[in-house]
């Protein structure tokens, strides 16, 4: 993946990820950070189970930028068993009726 100036290289191969490192040495002025923690804001951990990706922080950024980081949260008032049809043309009938 490659973002303007950062890139990261995910794989299973050692070997084939050296090898491509080695290439961008040569031929670009770069510099290895090591393993992956964050990228464009979201936070990556690795475990035994496989890779995480969190958002905890790109939320907060987010929440920061508004003026909101204060805020208390709310339970989302939409029922969680509602279907959404394609021909529904309304979910909630007009008020003004």
């Amino acid at each position: 993946m490659v973002y303007v100036d950062d890139i990261v290289i995910p794989g299973n191969d050692a070997t084939k990820i050296v090898q491509l490192k080695e290439h961008l040495f040569g031929h670009f002025q770069t510099k290895d950070l090591g393993y992956l923690k964050y990228f464009l804001g979201i936070e990556e951990a690795e475990s035994e189970d496989g890779v995480v990706i969190l958002l905890r922080k790109y939320a907060f950024d987010i929440l920061e930028e508004t003026g909101m980081q204060n805020c208390r949260p709310v339970d989302s008032p939409m029922d969680p068993n509602l279907k959404l049809m394609a021909d529904q043309s309304e979910i909630y009938p007009d008020p003004e009726i």
